[in-house]
């Protein structure tokens, strides 16, 4: 490999930011495409597809053969609130591969017996989520019902455009919590990627289910590019509560 595309490649490594490394597999010519630039990229379509899997392997386009060395961050979820669903989640998230570390400044809940094998910061989210740098890898859940400690939580995610932000809570607290984000100054395109009610609906009722169904939407984020369609009921959600 070039030296250049090696420290180009090691560069985004160390700024968390995803690229694909393209051989072609008839001459062995390389070019490193950054995430940014997937979009605009020919074979953009291949290469949102390899970095939502995280996978490298050839790929044919065109009748030619590529190679893509897919380099992605380590995908890091923040949850926001030290309750039952959480302590349910952790376990859950390690499976899965996340990096879990959970929030709340409420060190009634936030114990190191109640959560033993977890990173656990008892802070104000606002106070300790900017020093963590969020980013498009990263996954933020909040659960503790308070818009003290959630709201600012989901205005750092949505800032930093997290690939999946959700939060806990009926569709009347929900869009009391959109009233409070516009009067932030939040754009309707950006509240709608709040997921509230959050987790998919399996008809979760204990708190070990709502959190197979958080880390299953957690992945539905991560993996799969979303239609244009759920894109406008998103969009439709957010101005029926408007």
């Amino acid at each position: 490999m070039d030296i250049a595309l090696l420290s180009a490649m090691n560069a985004e490594r160390a700024a968390r930011r995803a690229c694909v490394l393209i051989t072609d597999t008839a001459n062995g010519a390389q070019r490193l495409v950054k995430g940014a630039d997937v979009a605009s990229d020919a074979l953009a379509d291949v290469l949102d597809a390899a970095l939502r899997s995280g996978k490298s392997g050839t790929v044919d386009v065109d009748g030619k053969s590529y190679f893509l060395t897919v380099q992605v961050p380590p995908v890091r979820l923040f949850v926001i609130g030290a309750v039952h669903a959480s302590q349910a989640l952790a376990p859950l998230a390690r499976v899965a591969g996340f990096d879990m570390t959970v929030i709340d400044p409420r060190t009634a809940f936030a114990t190191p017996e109640r959560f033993a094998d977890v990173t656990l910061l008892a802070e104000w989210p606002q106070d300790v989520l900017p020093g963590l740098k969020l980013d498009r890898y990263t996954g933020l859940a909040c659960f503790t019902h308070d818009p003290k400690i959630d709201d600012p939580a989901l205005e750092l995610a949505l800032a930093a455009d997290c690939f999946y932000v959700g939060a806990l809570g009926s569709r009347k607290t929900h869009a009391r919590r959109v009233e409070r984000l516009q009067a932030k100054g939040f754009t309707e395109e950006q509240i709608a990627r709040i997921r509230a009610p959050i987790g998919l609906d399996i008809g979760a009722v204990s708190p070990a289910e709502i959190a197979v169904s958080v880390l299953a939407e957690i992945i539905l984020s991560l993996r799969k590019k979303p239609l244009r369609a759920e894109k406008e009921r998103a969009g439709a959600a957010i101005g029926a509560s408007a």
